[in-house]
């Protein structure tokens, strides 16, 4: 007995040390998943695992055995099938930002934690000793997908949590000793596919399952009975044997769920013995009176009095160096106050007038320098949303990436300018008009030319006449119509030389409130853009109250095109050209992000915005049009950005440059998969692409499944799991965890 106490304190001694050593431990991983790690190690019996060790370590930087990171956070635990004993502790929820975590086929015992991570999406504890009943925190877990919990040794009744859980889609709790009615919140998992419910003692109807999506379901060797309901005789894998079915229903309360809240009763009385006559199960109380005069000797009396010494030497020197830590990190937030001061002061935008991406209508439009930014002053400025924590904690570690160190051009090496022999006068306009006549309220004159604008301070575009575009467009016919997006129609052009140009006409939604000296405001601000990965713009028009902008023409069309539509282009979409495609976007919203001043959101990146051209080359089109974007607010605009593309943010109305990110992340799915962000001909549980893909992007054998068939596996195994690690760490739900599109970059060139 005294052995155990002593074991106990030991235990108790050695989480002490964790809690104060654990913050001077420096490396790759965030230090509270270390931490939290650390004390799983000790909760699952200190395991030979590679590279696990009782306290600090660097987990992702020395790739411990099981562990899989994205950047500096633990994401995945696949600790399978180790024979790993002991229990799982209290201290899994203090994992920052794991999202899948297998510990299936081991020996691990307890009960199963009551408090969970809960940006968990996969869990499988299945095939282990665990004992009690489901925990209510399931509840908390709202991003769960996979939840497998069979062939253990659970009992009670299947608590009622499942309200939030509609994004599960496979559920597992088979072959153990469950009980009770299923609860009605059953009902509420609106993505649930598969259901396996077999060998256990569940009783009552069956009537909670009937309108879900399942097509997988087994209830074998239960208690269930009454009529089955109709809808589930077309599940078409439906085992049903074993089970007392009739046809009369008798009526019964259904079975409340246990409340997380309820006072366990206190019981009065020696405690209970282990099977086999092992110690008792409260650890703190002696076997006699001798067993507790041999634990507190002399000898271990003074080992606890020099232990707890060293604990409060510890505690005071942590004291100390917290203290001093707090004065440098409040000077340092003085300077980052009076940096974002003066950043807001700079760029705060002249009352009542209206401004596009980096033009002042004040002063007339600002220059956009190519000059990177500081990385600091990246990090600090005032802009509407927050500089993430996990990068602000790689800047300390010496792993964030400089954005001046990016390879990219800025600057095209040749102007673009178009030559004037190209554009020979235009003959007189053709009889029927470009638009409508309610469109048009006075006749066009064939060859005024479109006014000069004052504050247009640049001499590289072409400025077009109506009459003219009329002409090089075959008058606009659905013939030369290259698409329709959220500002208008592009059409094709071609010039009398044979150069073909791209048309985009605005809408009038976007254009309603605008004037002649506001869109040319927009075109100096848009010409100055310059990337080889940018659609360039080479003229405009502004005649009669319509504005158009003319840009460069890409032959081989848009990227949604060629994974969607065009069989003969996604065949040329080898695995190297995807990577390629990848980076030239990537490259593309570095040079918006962090290039220019002010810097720019895109709001409306997608594959039907990346144009291909003729070495497939990627070139983002509608950059710097993003003030001509309806709000979120807008009733008329539910969907901006595009379906499937929209960052979980917009939908409470906010914007940022990590949404950005976001949807990027989704254009890479699309490379990987071949499949659209949103596709409604597919199964209820596979039409949104980042609910589909999620919790398949750290399974080996899944994400193999999920590449493009088009590729016949063409692709290197690694680059394809890397490849996965990016996506995954692009499409976080928190914008937080999103790392800037520098990283990025920098992680696309590493697999070319």
């Amino acid at each position: 007995m005294g052995c155990a106490n002593w074991n106990l304190l030991m235990k108790i001694l050695i989480g002490l040390l964790l809690v104060f050593i654990n913050p001077f431990c420096f490396g790759d991983t965030d230090l509270r998943d270390v931490a939290a790690i650390n004390a799983l190690f000790i909760s699952l019996g200190y395991p030979p695992l590679r590279g696990w060790i009782l306290v600090g370590g660097d987990p992702c930087g020395e790739k411990w055995q099981g562990v899989e990171c994205v950047f500096s956070n633990i994401t995945s635990l696949q600790l399978s099938g180790l024979n790993l004993g002991g229990e799982l502790g209290t201290s899994l929820d203090q994992f920052e930002s794991i999202i899948s975590m297998d510990l299936s086929n081991n020996h691990i015992g307890g009960n199963i934690p009551s408090t969970l991570p809960p940006t968990l999406r996969s869990l499988s504890l299945s095939a282990n000793q665990f004992t009690g009943s489901i925990p209510p925190a399931l509840a908390s877990l709202a991003q769960l997908m996979d939840l497998s919990l069979n062939n253990n040794l659970l009992t009670g009744a299947i608590p009622d949590v499942f309200q939030l859980l509609n994004g599960l889609n496979n559920l597992d709790m088979s072959s153990n000793n469950l009980s009770g009615q299923l609860p009605p919140s059953v009902a509420d998992l609106l993505s649930l596919t598969t259901l396996h419910l077999q060998n256990n003692q569940l009783s009552g109807l069956l009537d909670p399952l009937q309108d879900l999506p399942l097509s997988d379901l087994n209830i074998e060797n239960n208690l269930f009975s009454g009529p089955i309901p109709a809808k589930l005789l077309g599940i078409p894998n439906f085992r049903k044997d074993g089970n007392p079915f009739n046809t009369t229903i008798i009526p019964s309360a259904p079975a409340l769920a246990p409340s997380p809240f309820a006072v366990a009763p206190v019981t009065v009385g020696p405690p209970t013995r282990q099977a086999g006559g092992g110690q008792p199960l409260w650890p703190g109380t002696p076997e006699s009176s001798d067993g507790a005069r041999s634990f507190f000797s002399a000898k271990r009396i003074i080992w606890i009095v020099i232990i707890g010494t060293v604990i409060l030497v510890a505690l005071g020197f942590c004291l100390l160096v917290s203290i001093c830590l707090k004065r440098s990190k409040r000077r340092k937030d003085n300077k980052i106050v009076r940096d974002n001061t003066d950043m807001a002061s700079k760029y705060k935008p002249k009352p009542m007038k209206p401004s596009v991406e980096g033009v002042d209508m004040e002063k007339g439009p600002k220059e956009t320098t190519l000059k990177p930014l500081d990385r600091d002053r990246m990090k600090d400025r005032t802009m509407d949303f927050t500089t993430p924590r996990l990068h602000d904690r790689q800047d300390t570690n010496g792993k964030r990436k400089d954005a001046s160190n990016t390879s990219f051009r800025r600057d095209h090496t040749e102007s673009s300018s178009i030559s004037m022999d190209d554009f020979p006068p235009p003959p007189p306009p053709p009889p029927f008009p470009l638009l409508s006549t309610q469109e048009i309220a006075k006749p066009m004159a064939a060859e005024v030319p479109s006014k000069v604008p004052r504050k247009l301070k640049t001499s590289s575009l072409k400025v077009f006449t109506i009459a003219s575009l009329q002409q090089y467009t075959n008058s606009f016919s659905e013939d030369n119509l290259l698409g329709r997006g959220m500002l208008g129609s592009v059409y094709s052009a071609e010039l009398p030389s044979g150069r073909l140009l791209a048309v985009k006409k605005l809408d009038g939604s976007s254009s309603t409130h605008w004037n002649d000296d506001d869109f040319h405001d927009l075109v100096s601000s848009i010409c100055q853009i310059r990337h080889d990965n940018i659609v360039e713009l080479v003229g405009y028009c502004a005649e009669h109250g319509q504005y158009l902008l003319i840009y460069e023409y890409c032959k081989n069309g848009t990227l949604y095109d060629a994974l969607h539509v065009d069989k003969e282009m996604h065949q040329k979409l080898s695995w190297n050209v995807r990577v390629r495609i990848a980076l030239g976007a990537a490259r593309a919203l570095e040079y918006l992000h962090e290039a220019c001043q002010p810097p720019i959101m895109h709001q409306n990146f997608k594959s039907a915005n990346i144009l291909l051209d003729n070495e497939l080359k990627p070139r983002v089109s509608d950059s710097g049009l993003a003030r001509l974007l309806p709000s979120a607010t807008q009733s008329s605009a539910p969907s901006l950005p595009a379906q499937g593309y929209s960052a979980p943010e917009f939908e409470l109305g906010t914007y940022t440059y990590q949404s950005d990110l976001y949807s990027f992340g989704v254009v890479m799915l699309e490379l990987l998969t071949g499949r659209k962000s949103c596709d409604r001909s597919l199964p209820r549980g596979e039409q949104f692409l980042v609910r589909w893909a999620v919790p398949r992007l750290h399974d080996i054998d899944a994400l193999s499944r999920m590449v493009d068939p088009s590729l016949n596996g063409m692709y290197p195994a690694k680059s394809l799991s890397r490849f996965a690690d990016i996506i995954s760490s692009c499409i976080m739900r928190e914008p937080e965890f999103r790392p800037p599109i520098s990283e990025i970059v920098q992680e696309l060139l590493q697999m070319l």
